[in-house]
């Protein structure tokens, strides 16, 4: 009896030992898990913003391998192609150079830039100094000018100026910002090289209209300038000046207002004021013949 009653208790302990292992485990597995699960939680990840790199359509166009001088034919100028945003480029660039193999260079070019079609012509523009200075729509005209004219010789090649017609009259604009070409035969912006160094002729860069307007001026009366900054562009105010502006009854003061008499005292103790634009003045003052004759003609005392 005694040894089975100590079986039967060792085999119920060690039931029991095994029921605790797996409980404690199981505790071990759902602490761990719920511990796992606290930290996740509180893990707060960023978003990194995202960032956005604008697509540009990039094209390839020629350029001069190096500085080009005037007059070059394009066919013996050493191109490359380089790649420049679309939206970057100027008006006029030069996408195309086998078209453009017989022109030349009316200008000087800079290496690695792309080429201005304006900048590209015929031999006959690059022989002629004036002619590659025009501009498509444009015109070049000359007129006979004098040193009152020319501003005293400050009106020049490059210079902006805008022209007058003088008549017995009247004086009225005919063109605003006209650009000088040149000045007796002189491109450039120096004094013009004679020996008074007032130009006789100078050649003026204008639209049609101005030519046909400034054409017609001349068969009227003086031409004259009125020289401007470059940087300005307003207009006149007026534009137009006759002689009637300039006559006496326009230029006359204008007479006084008589506002009011006073007069106080009797006698030879007796005094009267005038309000004279705005002022009290004596009305005996010669100054105020205006308001003696308010007197005069019976004005209230």
């Amino acid at each position: 009896m005694v040894v089975r009653s100590t079986s039967v208790t060792a085999r119920s302990r060690s039931y029991a030992g095994r029921l605790l292992g797996v409980v404690i485990i199981s505790l071990g597995i759902g602490g761990a898990a719920y511990v796992t699960g606290r930290s996740s939680g509180s893990i707060v990840v960023e978003e990194q913003p995202r960032a956005f790199v604008p697509e540009f359509n990039v094209i390839e166009v020629p350029v001069p391998d190096r500085p080009v001088g005037a007059g070059v034919v394009v066919r013996e100028i050493p191109v490359r192609l380089e790649k420049f945003p679309e939206h970057q480029l100027p008006s006029g660039v030069v996408r195309d150079i086998g078209r453009l193999r017989d022109s030349v260079t009316l200008v000087p070019l800079p290496g690695g830039l792309p080429i201005l079609e304006v900048n590209i012509g015929s031999s006959d523009q690059a022989s002629h100094p004036l002619t590659g200075r025009i501009p498509a729509g444009m015109r070049a005209m000359t007129v006979r000018v004098d040193v009152t004219a020319v501003v005293e010789g400050w009106a020049r090649s490059g210079s902006v100026v805008d022209v007058l017609l003088v008549d017995k009259n009247r004086t009225q604009v005919v063109a605003e910002q006209v650009k000088i070409l040149s000045a007796e035969r002189s491109l450039s912006a120096g004094a013009v090289d004679n020996a008074t160094g007032i130009p006789s002729t100078v050649t003026l860069l204008v639209t049609q209209d101005q030519c046909l307007a400034i054409n017609t001026a001349v068969a009227i009366g003086k031409i004259a300038f009125a020289l401007r900054s470059g940087s300005d562009s307003d207009r006149w105010d007026n534009t137009e000046f006759a002689a009637t502006d300039l006559s006496i009854e326009r230029t006359k003061k204008s007479p006084a207002k008589v506002l009011g008499v006073v007069s106080f005292g009797d006698g030879e103790s007796r005094k009267s004021f005038a309000l004279v634009d705005g002022r009290w003045i004596r009305s005996e003052d010669p100054l105020l013949a205006v308001s003696s004759s308010y007197q005069r003609g019976g004005g209230r005392q």
